[in-house]
């Protein structure tokens, strides 16, 4: 009998030791890349009490933690400039050891199907993409869809080097992205964080506290209709799919959504709140770089998807920071996909160069509406990116100018020192101006750059 009990102790011991091994999250796995010139935070769990070691390559030099009563660790740990491979060791009870580790630039690209949309998809020239796509100094980690109720402390899926067989099926704009960075940047290795779900709108990548404490955020998220092919209640996506990433070092994030919120008359405010809250749990203001939605039919509504461009554009002006690409030039408007993935990942990249690298002294920018000047009944409005402003094709009918009644006419335009001229027969004194104000209106106004001007509505 004595024996048996001395048998049963040794056996829970041992049974202890062994589920208290140092564990890490699924984020540090062999292969990925680490923010470079900074302090990452590494985190895991272990035993209470139990020390914690871990070792980089990089420096050789050993960083202790022990672990709490929660049976959780997190320690900072200083990165180098860019370079590797490098391997990391840590040790616990047991030992874990993360080799082929890259230190460079790591951005998540995260929003709905225009962001997950990868050559798989059929996205334009996919095929010569894919086979040209073998990159072992850019490493992808692909989030899968998941949901919860809660926020997560952990998330599936591994990094992985980028080759065809991992490319063809991770994000065309995140991977187009990278790879003009990495030639601007002069091959600095590039760490890709894909987190996306097609046609979700963008209450669920939010907060669910941020939502609920916000009248006017909850209300529209309460016209959400139940999809079969995603959730529509706040917070889900962002629980199991960002908010375990939240303390993972990142240089910045894409956002490409906005679809799937086509009929938000709020949509600024909603996209305003998603931004600010992801930056309060990364404890810090990176950049956010986002793309305006495409020009599509959206049924008999002529305006519900340049509402939401509009928004978009007006994000700019809210919130510090972050830049926009629009695309109104590059997608077809009966397809809600555009195959012009590559355009839309460099156009992201060239405002990352110019505004977060300042590599870039180019013009990254479409024209963006400034102001309007109003002379009887002539209306001069002007923008920011306006060098060298000209109409495609002759084009010059897409704005529309009204007055007190708030009936919009077309107007005459004509371009004049960089601003644009406007008078129109039917309105003798002009209140207000518009420009390509319907769903399906694609791009005539350009500047030197050969870059699209946002829609906008004069407020």
């Amino acid at each position: 009998m004595k024996n048996k009990i001395t048998a049963f102790i040794l056996f829970l011991i041992f049974s202890n030791t062994a589920s208290a091994n140092v564990t890490l999250p699924n984020i540090f796995s062999d292969n990925m890349v680490l923010q470079r010139n900074s302090e990452v935070l590494f985190w895991g769990f272990a035993n209470p009490q139990e020390e914690v070691v871990i070792t980089p390559s990089w420096n050789n030099e050993s960083y202790k933690i022990k672990a709490s009563n929660q049976a959780k660790w997190e320690i900072l740990i200083p990165t180098p400039k860019e370079g590797g491979p490098y391997s990391i060791t840590i040790k616990g009870y047991n030992e874990v050891v993360l080799k082929n580790i890259l230190i460079g630039e790591v951005w998540i690209c995260s929003g709905q199907s225009n962001m997950e949309m990868n050559a798989g998809w059929g996205i334009e020239n996919g095929d010569e993409a894919v086979k040209n796509a073998a990159n072992p100094n850019m490493r992808l980690f692909l989030v899968p869809k998941l949901t919860a109720t809660t926020p997560q402390n952990n998330i599936s899926g591994n990094w992985t080097e980028c080759s065809p067989e991992t490319m063809k099926y991770f994000s065309a704009v995140g991977y187009f992205f990278g790879k003009r960075l990495q030639e601007e940047l002069k091959n600095v290795p590039i760490g890709l964080i894909s987190s996306n779900w097609g046609g979700t709108p963008a209450e669920i990548w939010t907060p669910e506290e941020v939502i609920q404490n916000d009248a006017v955020l909850l209300e529209t998220a309460k016209t959400r209709k139940e999809e079969s092919y995603g959730p529509n209640q706040p917070g889900r996506a962002f629980n199991a799919m960002i908010y375990p990433l939240t303390k993972f070092k990142i240089a910045g994030a894409l956002w490409y959504q906005g679809e799937s919120n086509v009929g938000s008359e709020v949509y600024d405010k909603t996209l305003s709140a998603l931004i600010t809250s992801w930056r309060k749990l990364w404890g810090y203001d990176f950049p956010f770089y986002y793309v305006q939605i495409a020009p599509y039919k959206y049924g008999e509504d002529h305006f519900s998807g340049t509402i939401v461009r509009n928004s978009q554009r007006k994000v700019l002006q809210e919130v510090p920071n972050t830049g926009m690409v629009v695309t109104s030039d590059i997608s077809p408007t009966d397809d809600i996909h555009p195959k012009d993935k590559k355009s839309v990942g460099i156009r992201l990249a060239n405002l990352a160069l110019a505004n977060t690298y300042k590599t870039n002294t180019a013009l990254v920018n479409g024209p963006l509406y400034k102001g309007i000047a109003i002379d009887k009944n002539k209306v001069t409005v002007t923008f920011d990116y306006a060098d060298g402003l000209y109409f495609k094709d002759k084009k010059a009918d897409m704005f529309e100018a009204a007055g007190a009644d708030n009936v919009f006419y077309k107007a005459n335009a004509v371009i004049k020192n960089n601003a644009v001229v406007l008078n129109s027969d039917q309105v003798k004194k002009p209140v207000k101006v518009r420009y390509a104000w319907k769903n399906t209106d694609q791009a005539a106004l350009f500047n030197k750059a050969n870059l699209p001007a946002s829609s906008f509505i004069t407020e």
